[in-house]
């Protein structure tokens, strides 16, 4: 399964989480959560599909100190800092040894919550069915770190929604998030790019144009 671009890929995982009873309904709207920057244009559609409240959950990857893409842990919100245990052990590396890059990713952080939220405050969603969407999974680390922040929220469910994961990441996080819906999951997984089409970088302006596109973003 190849996407053409993540809005592609929205669309057919809004109809996916629509069959798992994921749609606003008497007992209220659910809060689709996207994960900036990838995440937001898969999550724009689903959001519409859902008839759901829109808004963004910030997450940063924290990068092995020679290799900044290779991800060994993740930092959400406020919250403190998620490791991947394994990756460390491999690398011979200490969460002491990744201070400085905690520092520099949460004062990244802090920059795109001041960027994309302005004066807004974070979402609530303490008592609501919250769906975290993500354009894939590969590590999985990040939305880790963005679904234990979620957790500490006491929302009444978290559903973790991608179109794409790897198989290891999907199991990590299902105990964590409750309920992961990945539309697929292949046996063979490099990158989360490679299932994409049109996998282009996104910018700010990317992000800000497509959450006020969906009628029900809080950026709106």
């Amino acid at each position: 399964m190849i996407f053409v671009d993540r809005t592609e890929a929205g669309r057919a995982l809004g109809e996916e989480l629509a069959r798992h009873g994921l749609e606003a309904g008497p007992d209220g709207k659910p809060l689709v959560l996207a994960l900036p920057r990838g995440g937001v244009p898969v999550a724009v559609p689903v959001a519409e599909r859902l008839s759901a409240d829109l808004d963004l959950v910030l997450a940063r990857k924290i990068g092995a100190p020679w290799h900044p893409e290779f991800g060994v842990g993740a930092i959400a919100e406020d919250g403190p800092p998620v490791f991947d245990a394994g990756a460390l052990d491999y690398l011979g590396l200490t969460e002491d040894d990744l201070a400085p890059t905690v520092a520099a990713e949460r004062a990244e952080l802090s920059r795109r919550v001041r960027l994309y939220r302005g004066d807004r405050p974070a979402p609530t969603v303490t008592g609501r069915r919250v769906v975290l969407v993500d354009d894939g999974l590969a590590t999985g680390v990040t939305a880790h770190a963005a679904a234990r922040w979620l957790a500490e929220q006491r929302p009444e469910r978290i559903v973790l929604a991608v179109p794409v994961c790897s198989r290891e990441a999907r199991a990590r996080l299902s105990d964590l998030a409750g309920t992961v819906v990945c539309l697929h999951a292949p046996l063979q997984f490099a990158a989360v790019g490679q299932w994409y089409q049109d996998f282009a970088q996104l910018t700010d302006a990317d992000v800000d144009t497509a959450l006020r596109g969906c009628s029900g973003s809080a950026a709106r």
